[in-house]
């Protein structure tokens, strides 16, 4: 006792009775923690293929060289393989060679399908400087008037809806989220209120021993701390589980969209301090509920 106010250490913690495998809350919030990781975990995957989108296809065009002459159609591309290279404001003219192509088609026309004088058009990527792309019209006159059999392709034209999903989904992602923290909110409040009902009489006798409302809140808070911590972990890594056996999966489809959305390890980072903010927002919003309801009950 000193000032008049009581000291408590680990002998008056046993007060409250700290059974984190008996009640309801750490499996609560181990729930919640599971969600919100898979949850974060879709978000930030899905920010990594739309990063990856953009990279690829930004300022990108593909050249095909629709000709059903072999002959007169290798002689148009390597027409506009020559006018493109002389074309300022080109970073990068790639044509794409038989064997790529052959391995592009291979799942839909078989093994040795460009064997059989399939009329398969000449691909060429174009890497363009952003000035350049925005004057598109004029780079597809000049490829018009060395190929008269040539298309252009807007890559990010074609797959605009595709980032725009990708996009929405990620937003929706962190809505998740978002809920998931004010669900989990919501559980601490819930359990706080019920363990001062439960210990009111036991909260008494420390105000009577000279323990103020905030040594009594800490109590509370520590207690729910452990509890958050211990449903945290568990949630981790039941998710890390999930999300492990889900790489593999889509590792094994060979997929350059779906691999582009995998986690990069400052994503991992991120989601191994969620269980650290959880336990953070668990004390806070305990001791504001706590103090809260006790300030109620003088």
């Amino acid at each position: 006792m000193k000032g008049g106010i009581r000291k408590f250490g680990a002998a008056d913690r046993r007060l409250l009775p700290e059974g984190r495998l008996s009640g309801p809350m750490p499996w609560v919030i181990a729930i919640m923690m599971f969600l919100t990781v898979l949850a974060a975990a879709a978000g930030l995957g899905l920010g990594s293929a739309a990063s990856s989108l953009d990279a690829d296809l930004a300022n990108r065009v593909t050249i095909q060289i629709v000709e059903p002459n072999p002959d007169l159609r290798q002689t148009q591309a390597a027409a506009v393989v020559r006018a493109l290279r002389q074309q300022p404001g080109i970073e990068r003219v790639r044509q794409i060679d038989a064997s790529e192509m052959e391995e592009l088609l291979e799942p839909w026309i078989g093994a040795g399908g460009l064997e059989a004088d399939l009329p398969i058009p000449t691909m060429i990527d174009v890497d363009l400087q952003p000035e350049t792309y925005e004057r598109l019209g004029a780079l597809k006159a000049k490829v018009a008037a060395a190929a008269p059999s040539a298309r252009v392709d807007d890559n990010a034209q074609w797959l605009a809806p595709l980032a725009k999903l990708i996009t929405s989904l990620k937003w929706l992602a962190a809505a998740l989220v978002l809920l998931m923290i004010g669900a989990t909110a919501a559980t601490v409040v819930l359990a706080a209120r019920a363990s001062l009902d439960t210990h009111r009489s036991t909260i008494e006798v420390l105000h009577l021993m000279g323990a103020t409302d905030l040594q009594v809140a800490r109590l509370f808070q520590r207690r729910i701390a452990l509890d958050a911590l211990f449903g945290g972990i568990v949630g981790l890594v039941a998710a890390s589980l999930v999300l492990l056996v889900i790489g593999n999966r889509v590792g094994a489809l060979g997929s350059d969209l779906l691999g582009s959305a995998g986690l990069p390890p400052l994503s991992w980072l991120i989601l191994f301090t969620l269980p650290v903010a959880g336990v953070l927002l668990a004390m806070l919003v305990a001791r504001a509920t706590i103090l809260r309801a006790l300030g109620r009950l003088l």
